[in-house]
């Protein structure tokens, strides 16, 4: 028992002195917490009193930056300030000596005056005193003396007047002829000399004489089935590669060479195709005509003009007066008649209406037995024109009397054409400005990088970049293109667009 209690008594002891030993080492540890804690603090104490001093001299030194800034802002103001100070000083002192200047000077003018009065009176007394003195000579009185003056100088006015005029009557005679000679030769100078010559002829062109068999036909049945369509002789000989198309109607004859040409590229040659492709070709022409007299109007700026007329202003095309084609003078007329209104002063517009349509009576739908010119003058009469135009084409061959300055001009333009006939030919200045729009129209469609107008104005090649305008958008840049030149522009015939779009790919082998 006395051994369990010992046993006890010694734990407790050990128990206790751990206790003790644990307190010891908690506090040794609790002063070595505060005292690295006491001087971290006093180390951040410090920084924070560094970084204070830090930025107090930072402050100070902006502070005295920005006061010398100051200083030297106010010292500038203050030297502008002297500078306009002695300037306006030096402005106001040449204006108080401009205006002695001018005070002195408007003394010499005051003095001046004054003289001037002085001697304008002397003047008037000097000549009051003359006129009497002459009156008291002449025993008349001073206005009698001024009537009688008056009616010498008059008298002698109206004799040189009278000399004058007739000098100027003479002159003007002599100008006149002399500026009508000239107005008809510079007229005739300014438009071209090429000749036009039709005849009754036309030739057809083929690739090979087997071409010719399959024309004529079992037994000729399909050359004489062309032969009752269209109207025309065809002549089909030894000739090399060509066969002969005869007729005096121009059209008749055009519509003969049209259909060859389809039968021939198709290659289906038989009457019943025969009489279907001169029926198509038939109706094709009569389109073409129409719009050949629509553009003949527009090439020549006549506006307002009837369907029907601008459709036998497209027949003149194929008909032939005298060996010169009737269009080609009709508009060399207008042309000619245009140059010698504006000339003279006259209504140009209504003078080359009047010169395109001065033969319109020689291609009519039906031959009656007026004269071209008469039957012409009812023609536009019918639809419309205006008194001076019908009057200009029925007078041309003194049929009926003149009753406007337009009529001479046309009988006169006409009689020009026919002695020398020719064809307009298109000034230099508007071709080349013409091409050069065709080219800056197509430019200006974005992907485009080069616009070429080729033979005349008559095609527009077009080369696009690839990377910029594919297939299906080059199909729809062409149709644009041509659309925009259609409404926009104003040419003779018709202009094909081309556009090129190719890839390529360029590498070099060093």
């Amino acid at each position: 028992m006395d051994i369990i209690i010992g046993i006890g008594i010694g734990l407790a002891g050990g128990i206790v002195f751990a206790i003790i030993i644990q307190n010891v080492l908690l506090k040794s540890r609790r002063d070595q917490v505060l005292k690295d804690a006491e001087n971290e603090g006093e180390t951040i104490k410090k920084d924070k009193i560094l970084q204070a001093k830090e930025k107090f001299l930072q402050l100070k030194e902006s502070h005295e930056n920005a006061m010398k800034d100051r200083e030297r802002k106010m010292q500038s103001a203050e030297d502008r300030a002297r500078n306009k100070e002695k300037s306006l000083s030096q402005k106001m002192e040449e204006v108080t000596r401009k205006e002695k200047t001018l005070q002195n000077q408007q003394k010499e003018l005051e003095e001046k005056i004054q003289i001037a009065d002085l001697k304008s009176q002397e003047l008037e007394k000097m000549q009051s005193k003359r006129v009497a003195e002459l009156s008291k000579i002449s025993g008349m009185d001073p206005e009698d003396a001024k009537k009688q003056l008056m009616e010498a100088l008059k008298d002698e006015a109206r004799t040189d007047a009278m000399a004058h005029i007739k000098d100027i009557v003479e002159e003007a005679k002599l100008n006149a002829n002399r500026e009508a000679k000239k107005i008809v030769i510079q007229t005739i100078q300014r438009v071209a000399h090429e000749q036009s010559i039709e005849n009754s002829v036309s030739v057809f062109n083929i690739d090979s004489d087997e071409v010719k068999g399959r024309i004529i036909g079992r037994e000729g049945r399909n050359i004489r089935a062309l032969e009752a369509a269209t109207g025309v002789e065809i002549v089909v000989d030894d000739t090399p590669e060509a066969i002969l198309l005869s007729c005096f109607d121009p059209i008749r004859r055009e519509i003969a060479r049209l259909s060859m040409h389809q039968l021939v590229s198709d290659g289906r040659i038989h009457p019943a195709r025969i009489e279907e492709v001169v029926a198509k070709t038939k109706k094709s022409l009569d389109d073409e005509i129409a719009e050949t007299g629509r553009r003949t109007c527009i090439d020549l700026g006549i506006h307002g003009l009837s369907p029907e007329l601008m459709r036998m202003v497209g027949r003149m095309k194929y008909r032939s007066s005298y060996g010169q084609n009737l269009l080609q003078h009709s508009r060399e007329v207008a042309n000619i008649c245009a140059i010698m209104a504006a000339e003279l002063g006259l209504n140009v517009k209504l003078a080359k209406r009047a010169g395109l349509l001065h033969d319109i009576g020689k291609v009519p739908d039906e031959e009656p037995e007026l004269p071209h010119a008469i039957l012409g003058m009812k023609i536009a009469e019918k639809h419309g024109e205006k008194p001076d135009v019908c009057n200009a084409i029925g007078a041309h061959h003194d049929e009926i009397e003149m009753t406007n300055l337009i009529s001479p001009l046309v009988q006169v333009a006409d009689a020009i054409s026919g002695a020398r006939p020719g064809a307009r030919r298109e000034i230099v200045e508007s071709y080349i400005k013409r091409i050069k729009d065709l080219e800056n129209l197509a430019l200006g469609y974005e992907g485009v990088s080069k616009a070429y107008a080729i033979q005349a104005g008559r095609e527009l090649r077009v080369l696009v970049e690839s990377e910029k305008v594919s297939d299906q958008k080059a199909d729809e840049l062409s149709f644009a293109i041509s659309q925009k030149i259609q409404t926009e522009m104003t040419y003779p015939g018709q202009v094909k667009v081309t556009l090129i779009r190719e890839k390529r790919s360029v590498n070099y082998a060093k």
